[in-house]
């Protein structure tokens, strides 16, 4: 018997039925849990939806400091790219919603927790992997995979029925996901790969032929490959990014349009934003191209692409993810420095870096007259190296 569930709640369609289709389905007392990881919405209104949806208790948790600073930041550390072009802002909120989720249970001695995700996505993998990751024990419930309902119309159907007061409309049936890195939609008419987003879907930013005709030059300020300041003003990790979504929307940085491949197995068409992302990325890149060195730098490249696929398929609390965080973090000591980029019409270019712990040295890079670096060391180097392929030759 389930006296007790926790329902990772956003007042959107899914969760906003899920609560009723519970309460029906196993007779238990529902608790809502909300988190902020800053979606901008009002969080009372949603809290008060809950309730009078049929919800007993509702937690709202302000949690976009640590969101940025603990999730966040060691993925930009790893500088974490899905697929070449994804830049894991859905992802990457899974984990710590699980992992409150987790809390108030065992807090309130909850048998079961719950989540909204679909059968068919990567969230219900995120979410659930965390849960057992965190309480073996733990019963989870995914509706999804439950109850009679086999679209997002029927939802909506079922919910005007029900007087469940839902956002999702016959005419805009895609679905959004908002946080302080990033937007995603999917579904409805995105579902064809070949049909152009409606220009007025976007919210983080404009379009970029439309952003200022003049190049704005922004500078960032690094510390062990945390970004801490904005033009030489040290800012809290979440408003920081808050500041740079800001100034990277207004000039249309940041939007992608990508088919991706699913951890269950099929491919999905999905549009982002992630605007301050976009150009933390790209900063970051800039000041380790002048503190890291060469190998580490390619080992370290070398394991971009299996540290995002954890993040995609929601290993985070694994211990592979662990051990990389942990060779990622050590190498990352000596990536301090400044950044300076230039924002332009979509474009983010970076025009200048430096660092007090550069490995950047001109008297050996330059082309003009110097004394430190013998240039016929270099005949030597190449006749070594190019041996192998000399007697692979005479063979």
């Amino acid at each position: 018997m389930i006296k007790k569930i926790v329902l990772a709640y956003s007042g959107g369609l899914d969760t906003s039925v899920a609560i009723q289709w519970l309460k029906e389905k196993y007779n238990s007392e529902i608790i809502a849990f909300c988190a902020d990881l800053g979606q901008g919405e009002d969080l009372d209104a949603i809290g008060e939806k809950a309730l009078k949806t049929g919800a007993s208790k509702v937690y709202i948790e302000n949690l976009k400091e640590e969101f940025v600073k603990e999730y966040i930041f060691p993925m930009l550390r790893a500088n974490a790219v899905y697929e070449g072009s994804y830049l894991l802002g859905t992802s990457i909120a899974r984990p710590l919603i699980a992992k409150k989720q987790i809390e108030i249970a065992e807090k309130e001695g909850a048998e079961a927790v719950a989540h909204g995700a679909t059968g068919k996505g990567n969230d219900q993998v995120r979410f659930e992997l965390t849960y057992y990751a965190l309480k073996p024990d733990i019963k989870v419930i995914a509706p999804w995979r439950e109850w009679q309902f086999n679209s997002r119309q029927s939802l909506i159907e079922y919910s005007v029925r029900q007087r469940i007061p839902v956002t999702a409309t016959k005419e805009k049936p895609y679905s959004t996901d908002r946080n302080l890195f990033h937007i995603s939609y999917e579904g409805g008419i995105l579902e064809d790969p070949w049909q152009e987003p409606p220009s007025d879907m976007y919210t983080m930013t404009v379009p970029p032929e439309k952003a200022p005709d003049m190049p704005l030059s922004v500078e960032i300020s690094y510390e062990k490959g945390n970004p801490v300041a904005i033009n030489s003003e040290q800012m809290s990790p979440a408003t920081l990014l808050e500041k740079l979504n800001s100034i990277a929307g207004e000039n249309g940085i940041g939007r992608i349009d990508i088919v991706e491949n699913r951890y269950v197995g099929m491919k999905s068409r999905g549009v982002y934003e992630t605007p301050g992302g976009t150009v933390l990325h790209a900063a970051h890149r800039a000041i380790e191209s002048i503190t890291l060195d060469r190998e580490i730098t390619h080992l370290r490249d070398s394991l971009i692409t299996r540290y995002a696929e954890l993040i995609y398929y929601g290993y985070w609390f694994s211990p592979e993810r662990f051990a990389l965080q942990n060779f990622i973090d050590d190498i990352q000591k000596d990536v301090n420095g400044t950044v300076r980029l230039k924002l332009y019409k979509g474009t983010c270019s970076v025009t200048g870096r430096r660092s007090p712990d550069s490995l950047y040295h001109p008297a050996f890079a330059t082309f003009e007259a110097e004394d430190v670096y013998n240039q016929k060391d270099a005949e030597g180097f190449i006749r070594l190296n190019a041996l192998r392929l000399t007697l692979r030759k005479l063979r």
